[in-house]
């Protein structure tokens, strides 16, 4: 009897691997047969005339995934699509076909939402491909302007050219620009004391206490005042810099910007003035990074670049321009449907809860007809990093299911719903002495629930699958990219170098050693990157500091 039940066990035993084997076919039936798949390979041919009719043409695997996101937008009439694509495969080049196809569907106009330091990789690259393409560039101190031209020519008739119009994600924010203000008030002591512009009252804190001048500015939100409810706060009027002269402005901004401090800064503001830099910085980051000096050699070195090139892609440079920011204007100005087709490049950029951008991005996609939404990693782990992603684009699916903001307008329940339904959440016990019991001992028993990687099938059948076209850089094929070949090339250090390396490598081994000695494993990142980095940049000094400490251990 027990050989029998060892044998039945042992036979429902069966590895992953094994079982795609043996039923992975069956199951992808039964797959398409739940939910059929958008495109079967049969090639539109109108569609296809569009792309053939292209200044540059899409390779065969790229026009494969345009056809798929045309048939789910316009024959589906889905409210937006997906293309997950690894790096290289031209997920760029697939949007703007879209938007081609589109147009010869009657939809007018694109509005992109670009990195800003990709801006204007986007216009180059359309006007490259889509014949008497129009471009227009919301990037710059001069966007309110254009945007306003847009609404001075809703009546004009349309010339039939297809028109572009690329928004950098930094700028897409809500609201407008604004600062707290107050009226001084000297008191007998020699404080300021700051009190209302309108009333004259001054103004208190929760404590009563009177609230000095420097306290008041260094809040971060509008205010009014509790006498009047008069306004504590002034928009910003365009070309007034807020603090100092303008040079002061542009010299602190570009402080902000990593290996330029304020003598490189200073004499970069010598050499190519005010009015120059800050036109780069505020409309072309990438010309910024490129700048050459009067023999032709650029200023920064690459190792420079690509640093100022990751950290501005999250930095926004404004010198007093003023007005609304771009995504409120669209949003009060213009009408629902004026952009026909919104493309999200690096689209889960958007994904977080309270970010300013992600909002943003959800009133462009509420304000468009359709988006197509472009990334390279579409999910981040945990099912709710792709909710409010989801939410943003599709929103009618999500409300269908029953995700929703509740009646104080709050999505954090629905998110927490999404999380039960799809992801993975481990509620975590822990017992405890309770010392509060006099006369018998007592236990006491809590519990947390915390989120842990995962998204289930479901949620990837209901949400996921229907929507996102999948493309790697194998689909494209093996002779489409040019021949890559790498030579590494070793180049000895001088005496000089050599010697200081080697000093700075006993130094901090010795360091790390008694770190190691105590338990401290903290250095072993820090002395492992210097040592591994240096090599390439012994010509400049070095400093290490303890990341806890931030004592200095070399320099």
């Amino acid at each position: 009897m027990n050989d029998l039940s060892n044998t039945s066990l042992s036979s429902l035993n069966i590895g992953l691997t094994e079982f795609i084997d043996e039923f992975g076919d069956e199951l992808l039936d039964s797959l398409n047969q739940s939910n059929p798949p958008v495109y079967t390979g049969h090639i539109d041919k109108t569609r296809q005339r569009v792309m053939d009719g292209l200044k540059r043409q899409p390779f065969s695997a790229q026009a494969e995934v345009v056809q798929a996101v045309a048939a789910l937008l316009l024959d589906r009439n889905e409210q937006a699509a997906v293309i997950n694509a690894e790096m290289g495969t031209g997920k760029t080049m697939m949007a703007i076909a879209v938007a081609a196809v589109m147009h010869n569907a009657g939809y007018r106009r694109t509005l992109v939402v670009s990195p800003p330091h990709l801006v204007y990789k986007w216009r180059r690259e359309i006007l490259e491909t889509i014949p008497d393409a129009r471009v227009w560039v919301l990037n710059g101190p001069d966007t309110l302007v254009k945007l306003l031209k847009l609404r001075d020519q809703l009546e004009e008739p349309y010339d039939g050219r297809q028109e572009f119009f690329i928004l950098g994600r930094v700028r897409m924010r809500m609201g407008f620009h604004w600062r707290s203000v107050c009226w001084p008030r000297r008191s007998g002591g020699g404080h300021q004391f700051a009190s209302c512009p309108d009333c004259g009252r001054l103004l208190e804190d929760q404590e009563g206490n009177r609230i000095t001048v420097e306290e008041f500015y260094t809040e971060e939100r509008r205010r009014s005042c509790p006498h009047c409810k008069g306004p504590l706060w002034t928009l910003m009027r365009p070309g007034k810099a807020e603090n100092g002269t303008r040079r002061a402005t542009i010299l602190k901004s570009m402080c902000r910007i990593p290996t330029i401090g304020p003598v490189r800064a200073d004499r970069l503001l010598n050499d190519f003035g005010e009015d120059f830099l800050a036109s780069m910085l505020i409309d072309n980051v990438s010309e910024f990074i490129n700048l050459m000096d009067a023999q032709g050699n650029f200023i920064f070195s690459d190792r420079q670049a690509k640093r100022m090139e990751r950290a501005m892609a999250n930095i926004e440079f404004g010198f007093g321009e003023g007005g609304y920011q771009p995504t409120e204007f669209i949003k009060r100005h213009l009408p629902d449907g004026y952009f026909d087709l919104l493309v999200v490049d690096e689209g889960h950029e958007y994904k977080n809860s309270g970010s300013a951008q992600g909002q943003a991005m959800a009133v462009l996609a509420a304000k468009t007809r359709k988006t197509v939404l472009l990334t390279g990693t579409l999910m981040g782990g945990y099912a709710d990093d792709l909710f409010y992603l989801l939410f943003r684009i599709l929103t009618r699916r999500m409300i269908e299911d029953g995700y929703k903001p509740n009646a104080h307008g709050s999505m954090a329940p629905a998110a927490m719903s999404f999380m039960r339904d799809h992801g993975v959440l481990k509620d975590i016990y822990t017992e405890r002495d309770n010392e509060s019991h006099k006369t018998a001992n007592g236990k006491k028993l809590s519990v947390r629930t915390v989120k842990a990687p995962g998204f289930g099938p479901k949620g990837i059948h209901r949400f996921v699958l229907p929507f996102t076209v999948f493309l790697k850089l194998k689909d494209i094929g093996g002779n489409v990219l040019p021949a890559y070949q790498e030579e590494f090339i070793d180049i000895t250090m001088s005496a000089e170098q050599a010697s200081a390396y080697q000093q700075l490598a006993g130094k901090l081994t010795q360091e790390l050693r008694q770190a190691l000695a105590r338990r401290d494993t903290t250095l072993l990142g820090v002395v492992l990157n210097v040592l591994l980095a240096w090599p390439d940049c012994c010509f400049r000094p070095e400093i290490v500091k303890h990341p806890r400490s931030k004592d200095t251990l070399a320099f």
